[in-house]
């Protein structure tokens, strides 16, 4: 296989996760905003998840909120996907939406809301079990705003036993994504605040737990791809949630706020074999004043452009460049990469997978906005409940 074709089959086998909570309403924290069109239930948002996978040819799963797309019958919700072409993604667990969970849920000082919250984290490996997901996905908002409001250890050691008893029911094939977050809602001390705490737990748990590098949760000036390559190098990286930011918030299209960061965490993945292992490549994006589904397809793409370049590294040049102790060539090799414009290769690499070479402009013809608008009428909007 030519270095070309190995690069096109690279990008023919990438598949990015889309989020149900993407194609529902969001907004700030001071208003959620409506539009048109937006799906009203689960099953609406799996058919607009197909458009984004029809016109992309890379997004086969939809990762589920819980409570979000709570729904009676998960069987059927995974056969709905099914007949469109997708597959139900990870299980995202919610802990930080109900009023016992001011003071925490894992980690709360009271072992009444700990039940609570374990429970409903045992609730979702179920819908696992019914949906046949590989995958939970965990995020909690737990932490503290006050010096001396709870003790920091011991909000560990909570911790440590809520994923302990979820671990155990984990079934065969199933994994524990462990996701962290600098700060927010939690001011003072956050539980999980970083990728340290985060492989912490996991590598007390066992080699079904992983770590979930969320791109908008670090503090200015992070080097991401460092963790990225240091989580890959100890086989503990489970998932990215792809998104971007400028300040504190990570609601932002991926690629928005810094492209060149996205291509060498992407490359960072190509180096540490990561593109075709079992690392989860999701978006965790709301779309406040933008329009969903275009958003949606053109995040993809954002991934798919930054993976190009990635692919692109002439890795032998760079190797040489490094022994050599060539500081500027070194750069120069990566720059070469940046730079270029893989938008006509995957444009090749779309024809060749039988998909209009312009996603963007083949939504927008389709009809399928114009469609939803007509025909989504009445009923209650899927949101995040803000």
């Amino acid at each position: 296989m030519t270095e070309l074709a190995a690069v096109k089959a690279a990008l023919k086998s990438q598949a990015v996760e889309t989020p149900s909570w993407a194609y529902g309403n969001s907004g700030t924290r001071f208003k959620v905003f409506a539009q048109q069109g937006v799906p009203r239930s689960p099953r609406e948002k799996l058919d607009d998840a197909a458009k984004v996978h029809e016109f992309t040819g890379v997004a086969p799963t939809v990762a589920l909120h819980i409570p979000w797309d709570r729904v009676d019958d998960y069987a059927a919700l995974a056969r709905h996907a099914e007949e469109r072409g997708l597959r139900l993604g990870a299980i995202n667990s919610n802990t930080f939406q109900d009023d016992a969970y001011r003071l925490g849920s894992v980690c709360h000082p009271d072992a009444g809301v700990r039940r609570k919250a374990v429970d409903h984290l045992l609730e979702c490996v179920d819908i696992m079990d019914a949906t046949g997901s590989r995958d939970l996905k965990l995020w909690f908002a737990d932490g503290t705003n006050y010096p001396g409001q709870d003790d920091i250890r011991a909000r560990q050691d909570r911790l440590a036993e809520a994923l302990a008893e979820v671990y155990g029911r984990l079934g065969e094939g199933q994994r524990m994504l462990l996701e962290y977050k600098l700060f927010e809602p939690a001011f003072y001390t956050t539980d999980v605040p970083d990728w340290g705490t985060a492989y912490a737990h996991c590598l007390k748990l066992g080699p079904k737990a992983r770590v979930v590098v969320d791109t908008g949760h670090h503090a200015p000036g992070t080097n991401i791809e460092f963790i990225v390559a240091t989580l890959l190098r100890e086989d503990r990286l489970g998932a990215f949630d792809f998104n971007s930011r400028f300040y504190a918030d990570d609601d932002l299209m991926v690629g928005a706020a810094d492209p060149f960061q996205l291509f060498r965490i992407m490359y960072e993945v190509v180096r540490g074999d990561g593109l075709g292992s079992d690392v989860a490549f999701m978006l965790d994006q709301c779309h406040n004043i933008e329009a969903k589904i275009p958003a949606i397809i053109r995040s993809v793409m954002n991934v798919q452009e930054a993976t190009a370049k990635a692919l692109l590294v002439d890795r032998a040049a760079l190797a040489g460049a490094q022994a050599a102790g060539d500081v500027l060539g070194a750069n120069a090799v990566l720059m070469d990469a940046y730079n270029t414009d893989v938008r006509p290769l995957l444009r090749e690499v779309r024809e060749e997978m039988g998909l209009d070479p312009d996603p963007m402009g083949a939504y927008a013809r389709s009809g399928w906005a114009e469609k939803i608008v007509a025909e989504r009428v009445g009923g209650e909007q899927a949101g995040w409940g803000a």
